[in-house]
């Protein structure tokens, strides 16, 4: 089975703890964080999808000419490209990159931040559009002959692209949302469900229900977790760490930590992160909440808090229950990836090669 690490780049230098400066796009820096990916031993990087962001299209073909085997997720939300279109340029990118493109589905959890780009669709809505979506991707990249559609979001006539995928069938699909119109999707189209980092019951409960939703479709679905790994020396310098990382958003937000009944979001993912951070400031011995709590978890805001050794026997733990992609970024966000690539990376890679041969040990006994 094996295990895919992804990482997440950004066309300036910003995170929690970092304000942004400089250009909106620093080119270099682009360059450089998507070569340190690479260079610490990443399968991917995702290239996130922001309403007043760059375009990542645009991102994703810089990172992929800066790099020669780093794979590339590039986030997209359905509702703001045709799909026939987004199908022509999204197979055109996997010609370019050598065929190392993946895609992140999203539909897009925040009214008002989808009203930023003119999307006024309900919640529920917008999953149904993204089944609708998705399913045209899949026809125009493997139709051999011009394709007709009359749905309930889009219509169009003797579609047809002459660049299809290099990779075939079709570009991986990765998909993100925690609500039930989203599982029930998910289990329709991805090849790969994401998680932010929840507590080990509730990813065990929401690998159930997706592996459910698949099952009703005749498939199968891998798992992708997300986390923020804060790392160190010791587990007493590793919580040092977290306590600078947390008094520097605090500061850097001029007001203590959000209520944990205020300003929910609407996204049930965020929701989620904000239930656990209610239930304590570390959980499963160290999964870190103060973040999500103090930023209304407002994307992939939990950490995993300890020496290498120990964040990475916290993830095989996931990994246990059935996720075998990670996605890690740190809060000192091109320094963190190259530390993940020299300490953290590799010891949960042997010791996920040790379980398999261990388990084809067994397994080849036993026959």
């Amino acid at each position: 089975m094996g295990v895919e690490f992804i990482g997440m780049i950004g066309a300036q230098a910003a995170s929690e703890i970092h304000p942004p400066h400089g250009p909106a796009i620093d080119r270099d820096y682009v360059r450089r964080f998507a070569q340190a990916h690479e260079d610490a031993g990443f399968d991917r990087i995702l290239i996130g999808y922001f309403s007043n962001g760059p375009d990542g299209f645009l991102v994703a073909a810089a990172a992929a000419w800066a790099t020669e085997r780093l794979g590339l997720m590039l986030a997209h939300r359905p509702g703001f490209v045709a799909p026939t279109l987004a199908a022509r340029k999204l197979a055109t990118l996997d010609h370019f990159s050598s065929g190392r493109l993946a895609i992140h589905v999203i539909s897009g959890g925040d009214d008002n931040d989808q009203h930023k780009d003119g999307d006024y669709l309900a919640h529920d809505e917008r999953y149904a559009r993204t089944d609708e979506y998705v399913e045209i991707l899949k026809r125009i990249w493997t139709s051999d002959r011009p394709i007709d559609h009359e749905g309930k979001y889009y219509r169009f006539n003797a579609a047809f692209s002459d660049v299809k995928p290099l990779q075939k069938p079709q570009l991986p699909i990765y998909f993100g949302g925690s609500s039930d119109a989203a599982i029930e999707i998910a289990g329709k189209h991805a090849d790969v469900y994401a998680l932010w980092g929840e507590p080990l019951d509730e990813a065990a409960l929401t690998i159930r229900k997706v592996r459910a939703s698949a099952a009703r479709h005749g498939r199968e679905v891998r798992f992708s977790l997300s986390m923020r790994p804060v790392l160190a020396a010791t587990e007493q310098e590793a919580w040092v760490r977290a306590d600078h990382i947390i008094q520097t958003i605090q500061t850097m937000r001029g007001k203590a930590p959000l209520s944990l009944t205020k300003n929910t979001p609407q996204n049930v993912g965020s929701q989620r992160l904000l239930a656990a951070a209610a239930r304590g400031k570390v959980l499963d011995k160290r999964l870190w909440t103060e973040v999500a709590a103090a930023t209304g978890a407002r994307g992939n805001t939990t950490s995993l808090v300890g020496t290498p050794e120990q964040v990475a026997e916290a993830l095989l733990e996931y990994y246990q229950l059935g996720v075998t992609t990670f996605l890690i970024r740190g809060f000192d966000p091109l320094e963190d990836a190259i530390d993940y690539g020299r300490e953290l990376i590799p010891l949960v890679r042997q010791e996920i090669a040790k379980r398999e041969a261990n388990a084809a040990i067994k397994w080849s006994a036993a026959g």
